[in-house]
């Protein structure tokens, strides 16, 4: 696995871990946490999406869904 994609991974883990924590969080909340675009923000989110970690009940709101996720 090259770099960039090993650093995405661990982004995208981070956001995941950060909005279980939290509940709900902004998109905007997100790019100010992480320190990158709302842009990069949407991918990452549109990943854990896809997977059915993170759901957005209200346009730019987003949280976790119950679904079971080992993190290693």
């Amino acid at each position: 696995m090259n770099q960039s994609t090993s650093r995405m991974l661990n982004r995208v883990k981070a956001v995941y871990l950060y909005i279980k924590e939290r509940d709900t969080v902004s998109t905007t909340e997100l790019a100010e946490e992480f320190g990158i675009t709302d842009r990069t923000v949407q991918r990452d989110l549109n990943v854990l999406e896809y997977n059915g970690l993170v759901q957005s009940p209200h346009r730019g709101v987003w949280s976790t869904t119950s679904k079971k996720v080992k993190i290693s």
